[in-house]
Order: structure tokens, then sequence, then C-alpha cells
């Protein structure tokens, strides 16, 4: 299946342009932090301090906003359980999950191209 720009503007002239609703998305979902976190749940749901390990160099203060964004967004489920201590799970949705069979492709050939790439720019 091939999918151009040009044939996106078919269907709706306005997507991505200045303002729409899919610049907002692409933002959260594919900055740096947000692809991150959405991979790394994609391997299931894990609490805190494990997204803070698989996302080496993000800091809490980004991944506390990261999650918040994606949450709202409809992408993450936050689960707190009333216990002592508190113990919150974060988890792909359905749309999440859905998200990232179609994003999961791109970072396998990111993994598969970013060194090639790079060494490029040598």
């Amino acid at each position: 299946m091939s999918v151009s720009l040009s044939d996106l503007r078919e269907r709706n002239p306005e997507i991505f342009a200045d303002g729409c609703p899919t610049r907002t998305v692409l933002d959260h979902v594919m900055g740096k932090w947000g692809i991150l976190v959405l991979v790394a749940l994609s391997d299931g749901t894990q609490r805190w301090g494990a997204l803070r390990r698989n996302i080496a160099g993000i800091s809490e203060k980004m991944l506390a906003s990261t999650l918040k964004t994606l949450e709202a967004d409809g992408l993450v489920a936050r689960t707190a359980y009333p216990e002592v201590p508190p113990r919150v799970e974060y988890a792909l949705t359905d749309r999440g999950r859905d998200l990232m069979t179609r994003v999961i492709p791109l970072m396998e050939w990111v993994a598969d191209n970013a060194d090639d790439i790079v060494a490029r720019r040598s």
C-alpha cells in the first residue's frame, strides 16, 4: 500500500496544515520522548521506575509530562492502586496498541538504518 501526502490531501485538504489537529498529535506521538514512552509500553504494562529505566536519559519531569499528555490523548492508561505504598501502572490503551502496530515497523527501520545514516554524516 502506497500513500502520499497528495492522496491524504485529496481526502482532507487541510491535513497537516498549520493549526490542524494532526500537527498536535504528531508532536505528542512522534516527539523524542512520546515515541520512546510508547515504544517502552509496547512491551506491556509498566510502573514508573521500569519506564525510567527503559527510557534512558528522560528526566522525572519529562516522563511525568509525557505520560500526562499521552494519557490525555487516550493513548496511555494510568491505573492507581489504593495500596501502601501507592502503586501506579501505565499501559497502552486499545488506540495506543493500534498506533504501535503501525509505528513499530518504522522503529525497526530506524534501528536497522541508524548506524549507516549517522556514519554518513561523519
